[in-house]
């Protein structure tokens, strides 16, 4: 029942971190934020954030992942815990810098082990199921491959689980229509990795939010992956670019970066270009979010939650229109 568990966020104030706050505190669950104290000093814009959810009722706990017995103490508080760290396309210069936040669930995985009481852990996925990916370097061994090493020590501690994998961030792609770098999608050019016919999933960050909060009572989710594949958030980025096209009434030159042409760039890219172009060659030339069956081990969202009204990309783009 939604409001019975109390909730540990971490990374609540990030990019899909906020709107899972945001969701636990609207559905009633007591809900506690892990906040360095050093936020107030440095970032006006979270602290401004924190203010709104402190007013909404959550509960804020000082603390860090560093800070192995802070982290205790939060855990401690709760019954379910979820991580909505992230690197982040600002720290992705070193591998190091870029991974760490996710290795340092390790120290979560460790807390909720010696806590023992804790009902559900929710690690920073939201995105690809990392357990099935075409990935290449550097993506591979780096992000990938450390998503993949925190699954693995939540199953080897017998930590009760759920995954969540809601592919692409309909903020991060559609807003502008995958083109780096512009805050709108574009009405000229666009450029379209591959030749454009995987088909890819892309949600809405606050729908992520409500349906994440709603799977963590959910015996349904226990010990499951959980799956977003709304058909009308389900398109190739050739169907992408003609919706809208179509809702803009112009069409648009269309530059294809061929898939060897891609990993040539790929191989040639500093770290942090490289990884966020093999990222994409996952997504959107692998067409890794669909091309497999959710097998006896996953669930998927619309199937459980029929009630969730989940806004399309076509109701995504009206804004820009």
């Amino acid at each position: 029942m939604a409001g019975s568990s109390r909730i540990l966020i971490v990374g609540a104030t990030g990019y899909i971190g906020r709107h899972i706050a945001k969701a636990s505190l609207a559905l009633g669950h007591p809900t506690f934020l892990l906040v360095r104290e050093s936020t107030a000093s440095y970032n006006s814009d979270k602290v401004q954030l924190l203010e709104s959810f402190k007013a909404s009722g959550a509960n804020i706990v000082h603390g860090s992942l560093e800070n192995y017995e802070s982290l205790v103490e939060a855990v401690k508080k709760v019954d379910v815990v979820i991580s909505a760290i992230g690197g982040g396309s600002s720290h992705m210069q070193l591998l190091d810098s870029c991974m760490r936040p996710f290795l340092l669930q390790h120290n979560i995985i460790k807390a909720i082990k010696q806590v023992g009481t804790i009902k559900r852990f929710l690690p920073a996925e939201f995105g690809n199921d990392v357990d099935r990916v075409n990935a290449v370097e550097p993506a591979k061994s780096s992000y990938f491959a450390v998503k993949a090493e925190i699954r693995r020590a939540i199953e080897g501690q017998g930590i009760p689980y759920t995954y969540i994998f809601c592919n692409s961030f309909a903020g991060l792609f559609v807003a502008n229509l995958g083109q780096r770098g512009l805050p709108v999608p574009p009405r000229d050019k666009v450029e379209i990795l591959g030749n454009g016919h995987a088909k890819a999933v892309f949600m809405n960050e606050e729908d992520v939010g409500v349906v994440t909060i709603k799977a963590v009572d959910d015996e349904r989710t226990l010990n499951k992956t959980l799956h977003f594949r709304p058909p009308p958030n389900t398109f190739s980025f050739n169907e992408l670019v003609a919706l809208w096209e179509k809702m803009i009434g112009k069409i648009l030159q269309k530059v294809y970066i061929q898939k060897g042409q891609l990993l040539k760039l790929i191989a040639e890219a500093p770290f942090a270009e490289g990884l966020l172009l093999s990222l994409r060659y996952s997504f959107f030339v692998e067409g890794d979010q669909t091309k497999f069956k959710i097998g006896v081990e996953g669930v998927e969202a619309c199937d459980l939650y029929p009630d969730v009204k989940y806004t399309t990309v076509e109701e995504y783009f009206h804004q820009y229109v």
